[in-house]
Order: C-alpha cells, then structure tokens, then sequence
C-alpha cells in the first residue's frame, strides 16, 4: 500500500512539473509579473520580443516599421537611418534631454522620456498628452530607433522614467531582448529631411552653435 502511495505522488509530481514547463514556455507564468505574454518581431534590422499581445500594424515601408498593444494603448515605431546621434541632436534643441544610459544585450542605447499633446492645438487636453520613451543606439555605420508611445487611454504608468511600470515592465524586457542588424541601404538621415548632404551639415553646425551659446544660430 505505502508503495502504491509513493508513485501516485511522484506520478503527480511529475504531472505538475509537466504543467509548470508549459505554462513558462508558453509565457503564462514567468516569476509572477502579469505581463508574462511576449509577441516575437524580425526585421531586416532589429529582432526581439515586445511584452504583451503585439499586432504588426504598419509595415509598408523597408526601414520603418509599427506595431501596437491595443490591450494597453502603446504603439511600437521602430526604424533604422545612418546616423540616429544626429537625430537626437535636433531633438533636444526641442526639449528632449538628459538620457539615461544602459548596455542591453550588449548594445549601447540611450534613453528618453518626454511627452507630446496629439494636434497640438488649443482642443487638446492634458488628458490627451502621450508619454513617449525614445530608445536609440547608434553603431559605427547605422543608428536604431524604438519610439514606444502610451497614449492617454494607456493604464500604465509611463511618467516615473527608469523606475516606474512602462520603463520595468516593457521597455526594459524588449531592450534585453533585442539584436541588432546591420543592413543595406540604410536611410540617409539628411534625405529624412529632404537636404543634401552639404545642406544638412550646414544646418548641424547651427545646432552646434546654439548648444555652444549662441542662441540666434537659429533664428531666422
């Protein structure tokens, strides 16, 4: 009889071994977080895993691709140019500063938080406001973007930076996850913005002047 006891135990404790392995390799349990769900993505430059349910959404260009978590309001806009650290430059003569840095998966990133009101105009509301965090690393001949959007439906926090909810929950899983590719063709950052390369430099060395102190560098 204590015999026949022994294996229906370790016949159930096999069972529930079996059910555990499951439920990891499917995501529905992983050290307790809810937010156990991954979506894997592959690009011809990035690959990786968002956290939660994620849908392709718009894939209709080569080096730009988006992808949205509708259950929690976050869109997912990724992309590829030749030189990302000039980007970020113009950026923070807009107000986007003070990154913070991590090494992930063995790529460098640097990143941003900051906040958009949709329009811009006078109908917009606080509540209206994203919070945006911007993910770039840069290599020696390609640059990576991540923009990851929380609209203002979003319920997941999104304004405590590298300690709160989005940062621990989805940015910093998707950056450990990510692998970087070097592509062909890459988008020259000066035709983005439709410049020749000459007439891009020149607006760069404005950029500099107006971070070095002179402030009418740009007017005009």
């Amino acid at each position: 009889m204590e015999n026949k006891n022994i294996i229906i135990i370790a016949v159930a404790i096999i069972a529930i071994i079996a059910i555990v392995g499951v439920l990891f390799a499917t995501g529905i349990l992983n050290n307790g977080n809810e937010n156990t769900v991954t979506t894997p993505f592959k690009t011809e430059f990035m690959e990786g895993s968002f956290v939660g349910n994620v849908s392709l959404e718009n894939d209709t260009e080569k080096f730009m691709h988006s992808y949205e978590d509708k259950e929690h309001h976050i869109t997912y806009n990724i992309s590829t140019v030749d030189n990302s650290s000039a980007l970020m430059e113009i950026y923070e003569i807009q107000g986007v500063t003070n990154p913070e840095h991590r090494t992930l998966n063995g790529n460098d990133w640097n990143i941003y938080f900051t906040q958009a009101v949709p329009g811009n105009d006078s109908n917009s509301t606080n509540s209206d406001a994203m919070d945006i965090i911007i993910c770039q690393s840069q290599g020696k001949k390609q640059g990576y973007l991540i923009y990851a959007i929380f609209d203002g439906k979003s319920p997941i926090n999104a304004t405590e930076k590298m300690y709160g909810e989005a940062y621990l929950g989805y940015i910093e899983p998707l950056l450990k996850s990510i692998s970087l590719k070097q592509s062909k063709n890459v988008p020259a950052i000066n035709e983005e913005f439709g410049l020749s390369e000459d007439e891009f430099a020149q607006q760069m060395d404005l950029i500099h002047q107006y971070k070095a102190g002179n402030l009418s560098a740009l007017e005009g």
